[in-house]
């Protein structure tokens, strides 16, 4: 069975995207960060390991990028790659962690090999990966989950009911100026 990588990304416009962080660094600097977030993952979308697809917020764009991750919020978005790929494992990330590189996708992957579930926790209390094994991409685990809060991967837990799940080491995510700044100082 063949791997897929789906990417969630929102298309780079000037002051729509990233939000919260365009509000403490400006929108030309949110901008630019989300331009070069894309660049960054180039080799993620070429690498022969797995499948890679784009799934774009807001649709429209995904006409130039990628899918449309389509409308709900963002635990039904996120179902969508889990149901719509082709059968095989399925990992997801976020365009937004800069340390994240193949050598994590692929962890992830290799993880699949022996759970049902695998996860990157976020330092926020999130996560910057989901991957799920073909027997547990029937049912995607993102009904109910309080989104942005230090909750989230906890939620999604909650609904593995017991499955066997791997954990990743920690990343941060970019959503706000203090994560931009603490994760520009880590690159020093």
């Amino acid at each position: 069975m063949k791997r897929h990588l789906a990417i969630f990304l929102r298309a780079p416009e000037l002051g729509r995207g990233k939000r919260r962080l365009a509000r403490d660094i400006g929108d030309l600097a949110a901008l630019r960060f989300q331009r070069a977030q894309m660049a960054r993952l180039r080799p993620l979308v070429r690498d022969r390991r797995w499948s890679a697809t784009l799934w774009v917020t807001p649709d429209r764009a995904a006409l130039r990028l990628g899918r449309p991750q389509g409308r709900g919020d963002l635990g039904q978005r996120m179902a969508r790659p889990f149901r719509r790929l082709p059968p095989g494992p399925v990992v997801l990330i976020g365009a937004d962690i800069p340390e994240l590189n193949a050598g994590h996708v692929w962890a992830a992957f290799r993880a699949l090999g022996g759970s049902e579930a695998v996860f990157g926790p976020a330092t926020d209390g999130g996560y910057w990966l989901v991957g799920l094994s073909p027997r547990a991409r029937r049912r995607p685990p993102f009904r109910g989950v309080a989104w942005s809060t230090e909750h989230a991967l906890a939620d999604t837990l909650r609904q593995l009911n017991g499955a066997k799940v791997a954990q990743l080491a920690p990343l941060s995510d970019i959503d706000t100026g203090a994560d931009f700044r603490a994760w520009k100082e880590r690159a020093r």
